[in-house]
C-alpha cells in the first residue's frame, strides 16, 4: 500500500473508533432494581437506582468536615435535603443562611436532615471550607467530596444543586440554583 492509502485507512479507523465511543457513551446502562417488602400485606415496591424522580439515588460514603462518616443510605426513614456546593460559589453563599434557618427550626419536627456535600476537589483546601461553615454558623453535616467522585456520580454540572429525598429513600425533586427558606419548606413538606 502507498502512503496515501495507509493514511486513509488510519483515518477511517480513528473515525470509526470515535463513532463507536460516542454511541457507547450515549447508551443507557440498566441500573439494578431494589425490591422492598413493606407492610403486613407484603406489598412489593420496586425502585430503580438512578437520578430521576422516583429512583433510589446512588449511595456514597464520605468523611465530614468534623471527621464523622456519612453514608446516604443510613438516612432512609428521614427526609433528606442532599445539597452540592462550594465555598466560592455566590449562589451557594446566598442559599446557606436559608438552609441553616430552616434546619434550626425544623430538623426534628419535620424529620429532615440536610447533607451538604462540599465539592472539595474544587476548593482551595479545607481551611476555606471551615471558614465558610463558621461564618454562616452551619450545623448540618458537611461531607467532603475530595476526589469529585460523588459529584461525578450525581452528574453535578452547576452548583448549588439539591436533591430532595423522601423517607422511602427515593428522589422526589431536583432543584438547581439557590433556594430560600420558603422554597425549602415547600419542597420538604411535599416529601413523605
Amino acid at each position: 500500500m502507498n502512503k496515501r492509502t495507509v493514511g486513509i485507512v488510519i483515518t477511517a479507523l480513528i473515525i470509526g473508533t470515535l463513532i463507536v465511543l460516542m454511541v457507547k457513551s450515549n447508551l443507557e446502562i440498566a441500573e439494578p432494581i431494589e425490591t422492598i417488602v413493606t407492610g403486613a400485606d407484603s406489598t412489593t415496591i420496586e425502585y430503580e437506582s438512578g437520578l430521576e424522580e422516583g429512583n433510589t439515588p446512588p449511595d456514597f460514603r464520605l468523611i465530614t468536615l468534623s471527621g464523622d462518616v456519612i453514608k446516604l443510605s443510613d438516612y432512609k426513614g428521614q427526609k433528606v435535603i442532599l445539597n452540592f456546593w462550594a465555598s466560592w460559589c455566590g449562589p451557594c453563599k446566598a442559599e446557606m443562611p436559608h438552609m441553616q434557618n430552616y434546619y434550626r427550626k425544623n430538623k426534628d419536627s419535620a424529620n429532615v436532615e440536610i447533607i451538604a456535600v462540599n465539592m472539595t476537589k474544587e476548593e482551595r483546601g479545607t481551611d476555606s471550607i471551615q471558614k465558610f461553615v463558621d461564618a454562616y454558623g452551619l450545623t448540618f453535616p458537611i461531607p467532603l467530596d475530595k476526589d469529585g467522585e460523588v459529584m461525578e456520580m450525581y452528574k453535578i454540572m452547576s452548583i448549588p444543586t439539591t436533591y430532595m429525598i423522601g423517607t422511602d429513600g427515593t428522589i422526589r425533586h431536583k432543584f438547581i440554583g439557590p433556594m430560600d427558606e420558603e422554597t425549602i419548606k415547600a419542597l420538604v413538606d411535599d416529601l413523605d
